[in-house]
């Protein structure tokens, strides 16, 4: 498959920008997931003491098999895809996989019935989907998350100062600093990824309907739900106590909701400075040789966010449907879940994309401080709020009135604005301090606020 053959363009035209998830949420990536989950398991239940046909393994047999999924490889899946043709059936291939390898191996041979044993399919897949979630979430797509936070992080505090025209309802408004907006996105981003980190996967080895029916018939003295929750624990995973055949996917439904709620937040960063760079309050590096325009020559396109926006969106339309769709099994179990779950990998793909655009346009943008200022100097009707309410402090009423009828639809010069407040009676020096006040200097605390420490 090339760039130019492939039916997704995650995998053609921006393979490149999400290879690192191929390896976790492809074909062979599940495969290596379902052996390792196989592997965990019957190391499991050869460290139960009342297992007594299944003699605890060397270390050097531990190592083998954890080799075993170290070095998984194209032709490791190509040899279990073979026994699947034989077998129509992923799962039990990857059984008789691993119970092929053992039977190689003297220090394995001994233990091959054990592979597999007391398990349904489920068992296995929910492991290894929860394991694919985990190492998405955890080495690939928060990684690329904190990039964008600390490009963030360190565009607030470098704008602390810069005072910006507030727009709302995108109408001018009271000023406030590009630092303190960018501010915003920091902490709401930081919240949202603290949460999506939080999220526990949980997994179940609890048989074909949750009741360890087999696994108490073949040893009824053991205590199987402590094996499995030891098991799980010792991959990084929760155990759910309570399933049907399937783990119910609540867990997973909560890691989508979290990163299509991070998702949205990142679409609203993308449409924010979009709209600055449409005011021309940002402008964008160019590159050599680089088109904006097939017809236009000047045009320098905010295209990373526009991407970004594009592919947050078809994230979240699968990440919904994920969060919909899994969590729901009728009776103990059907297999709709099956075929959306080979998606995740998609979602996340297109989340990885995202991200990464929204990276590129972060390091292209520059401030265009000239061209925030004269749009602060031809708002001056913006500081009617500030008279307004220091008329309120003093007593003096109709001020707002007064105002609107003064400002309302029409421009408002600085001299019209100082007539009004010199006709004012207000302490000579209050009249003096709001005469001195320009949209540039009427910030507030929005300086202190970029400045603020990440998270506070």
């Amino acid at each position: 498959m090339s760039e130019l053959s492939a039916l997704s363009p995650l995998d053609g035209r921006y393979a490149r920008d999400t290879r690192a998830l191929a390896s976790i949420f492809s074909e062979s990536g599940l495969m290596r997931a379902r052996l390792r989950a196989e592997i965990a398991w019957l190391v499991g239940l050869s460290d139960e003491p009342a297992i007594t046909e299944l003699a605890p393994f060397s270390p050097g047999a531990r190592a083998r098999l954890a080799a075993l999924v170290a070095d998984f490889d194209e032709s490791a899946g190509a040899a279990i895809k073979a026994i699947e043709a034989q077998t129509n059936h992923d799962v039990k291939a990857i059984e008789y996989y691993l119970r092929t390898f053992m039977t190689d191996h003297e220090d394995l041979k001994a233990a091959s019935e054990f592979v597999h044993f007391a398990l349904t399919s489920e068992d296995v897949n929910n492991v290894a989907y929860a394991l694919m979630a985990q190492a998405g979430r955890d080495t690939v797509l928060i990684p690329a998350l904190d990039t964008i936070i600390t490009a963030l992080d360190d565009l607030a505090r470098a704008t602390a100062d810069i005072p910006m025209l507030a727009r709302t309802h995108g109408q001018p408004a009271s000023p406030t600093t590009i630092g303190k907006e960018i501010r915003v996105f920091v902490t709401r981003l930081t919240r949202a990824r603290a949460q999506l980190g939080a999220i526990p996967l949980q997994a179940k080895m609890n048989g074909a309907v949750g009741n360890y029916n087999a696994h108490y018939v073949a040893y009824p003295e053991v205590d199987w739900p402590e094996v499995a929750a030891r098991t799980l624990s010792g991959l990084g995973l929760s155990q759910n106590p309570h399933t049907t055949q399937i783990e119910p996917h609540d867990g997973l439904a909560e890691l989508c909701d979290a990163l299509a709620r991070t998702n949205t937040i990142l679409i609203d960063l993308a449409r924010d400075l979009w709209g600055y760079i449409s005011l021309g309050y940002f402008r964008q590096k160019t590159r050599t040789g680089e088109v904006g325009s097939s017809t236009m020559p000047h045009k320098v396109n905010p295209i990373d966010f526009e991407n970004a926006e594009g592919n947050l969106g078809l994230a979240n339309a699968l990440l919904g449907h994920l969060a919909a769709k899994l969590p729901i099994s009728r009776f103990q179990r059907d297999l709709s879940d099956s075929t959306v779950l080979r998606n995740m990998g998609s979602a996340f793909g297109y989340a990885l994309l995202a991200y990464r655009a929204c990276a590129r346009g972060l390091g292209k943008l520059m401030i265009d401080e000239h061209r925030m200022r004269a749009d602060l100097d031809s708002h001056v009707e913006v500081l009617t709020e500030a008279v307004q309410t220091v008329m309120r402090r003093y007593g003096l009423a109709g001020g707002y009135e007064g105002l609107k009828d003064l400002s309302r639809g029409r421009a408002l010069s600085a001299s019209d604005l100082a007539a009004f407040i010199d006709g004012l009676s207000l302490p000579a020096e209050v009249r003096a301090a709001l005469r001195t006040l320009t949209p540039a200097t009427y910030v507030g605390n929005a300086p202190e606020q970029a400045r603020a420490q990440r998270g506070s």
